[in-house]
């Protein structure tokens, strides 16, 4: 049976020379970068390898990244860093409610602890205005966190808008790149924000590693504490090996970025004008054109996405549902929710995102699967409908 993988939102193979990278900080060059010996130096100069490498794929000045262990954890630590922080009277943080739940679930604990939070609305694909944050902005904003592209739909928000307006306010902005880093042109220094998150494994890197990255002159509180690691911005020993690939990854992505994008937005193009020919009834979720170019979120209307998911899984084909109707938890995405999906359309959603490894025999594959699975899903007798959540339940994307 052949294997297709077309899940590389949610994560992506290590890639071998990432892998090879890493491998000698396992076995001989074990050393603690903190250490001032012969192997301890030998580790530190493969940090500052890869932090400059890490600088290079989102045009930023190296002493700005911070390593961290993923996207989530560099995203705590701009929100909680800056929100716990902030004094009595600056308790307002905006966001949108279709950020990673990472984003979501940071902003209820501000709740919890008594910050207000304004949840903006996205149009019905899935589309932020400039207009709409400037308008949420308060006497007590203290921050700004907007997605530069959504991991569901791969909408492309408008982030450099947005940020001129965080500038021109004298507010913080965080823009979580998770999705957008090592898929499309991202440069730090030519974007209106002050930090910037990215994840490693998004792009080949190892699960596990990630960076903040934090304009210079901006004074973060630490959401690690422990030793003088990262210039005691985030303490810990360092994890060499897991650097290493990071900055590997970030070495690759930054050189194919350009050939790539445009040959995995060409798989895209051709897999969603095919599947819209052979299958009635399909509608693309998200802006046709402002999104990444590896991703296609596509609502089967009437065949139930958990079902598609698990009937492809068995042909060997990876993919997400944009559902969770499941015994156990009855709700839609959060992300197609908010887009005002209706409850059918919703759980029809399934997401399709394309990688470096995937070829023309990989589409060819799955447009030979699809159609005969949707009609034989569609026969199906109806199921109960789910409940829509609009700014929480954590998406079943990564």
């Amino acid at each position: 049976m052949k294997n297709v993988y077309l899940d590389n939102n949610a994560t992506t193979r290590v890639a071998p020379e990432v892998l090879e990278a890493m491998l000698p900080y396992f076995t001989e060059d074990y050393g603690n970068p903190s250490s001032v010996h012969k192997l301890g130096r030998t580790a530190r100069r493969a940090v500052d390898n890869a932090r400059a490498q890490v600088a290079a794929l989102v045009n930023c000045d190296p002493p700005e990244v911070i390593f961290t262990s993923g996207g989530s954890e560099a995203i705590n630590t701009a929100i909680k860093g800056i929100m716990t922080a902030a004094r009595e009277p600056e308790r307002h943080c905006i966001t949108t409610k279709v950020e990673h739940s990472a984003v979501i679930n940071c902003c209820r604990y501000l709740e919890g602890i008594g910050h207000d939070v304004a949840w903006l609305d996205v149009d019905a694909e899935g589309m932020l205005t400039p207009d709409a944050v400037e308008a949420a902005i308060t006497g007590k904003t203290a921050m700004i966190s907007v997605m530069y592209a959504n991991n569901e739909t791969g909408v492309i928000l408008p982030i450099r808008e947005i940020g001129e307006i965080a500038s021109r306010r004298g507010i913080p902005f965080l823009c979580d790149s998770v999705q957008a880093a090592g898929k499309i042109p991202v440069s730090f220094k030519d974007l209106p924000v002050d930090f910037l998150t990215v994840s490693g494994h998004k792009f080949h890197a190892p699960k596990g590693m990630g960076a903040l990255i934090v304009r210079k002159g901006i004074d973060l509180a630490p959401l690690i504490h422990g030793g003088s690691q990262e210039k005691r911005r985030r303490g810990g020993t360092e994890n060499v090996p897991g650097i290493v690939g990071f900055g590997a990854a970030c070495e690759i992505a930054r050189k194919k970025l350009e050939s790539e994008s445009s040959r995995i937005r060409t798989l895209r193009e051709r897999f969603e004008q095919r599947i819209m020919q052979l299958v009635p009834d399909v509608k693309l979720n998200g802006h046709p054109e402002k999104r990444l170019p590896n991703t296609s979120n596509l609502s089967f209307i009437g065949a139930n996405a958990e079902l598609l998911l698990t009937e492809l899984d068995r042909a060997g084909v990876s993919v997400s549902a944009g559902s969770a109707c499941t015994s156990g938890n009855r709700t839609i995405s959060h992300v197609l929710g908010a887009m005002g999906l209706d409850d059918t359309t919703a759980r029809s959603a399934i997401r399709f995102s394309f990688g470096r490894e995937n070829t023309d025999a990989d589409i060819d594959y799955v447009l030979e699967l699809l159609p005969e699975m949707i009609d034989k899903l569609r026969r199906k007798k109806k199921i109960k409908p789910c409940i829509t959540v609009t700014t929480g339940s954590n998406s079943v994307f990564d």
